[in-house]
């Protein structure tokens, strides 16, 4: 007897997400980068992707961000 599973692929809809929200998003969720590993590439304080990132979840998870 044989078993096949299906993975169902799907793209979360970021459209909610400023685009440097949607970059830092993408990096640290999608692409496995830390959020430290990150602010080095892109000359970014930790704080200010750990900031981003922390109001892309928000948004995501249907809060506002303040």
């Amino acid at each position: 007897m044989t078993f096949q599973s299906s993975l169902f692929h799907y793209e979360e809809d970021l459209s909610a997400l400023s685009e440097a929200e949607r970059e830092v998003y993408e990096a640290v969720e999608q692409d496995g980068y830390g959020m430290r590993e990150y602010a080095r590439k892109t000359w970014r304080s930790p704080g200010t992707v750990g900031n981003l990132l922390r109001r892309a979840r928000r948004r995501l998870d249907g809060g506002e961000a303040t």
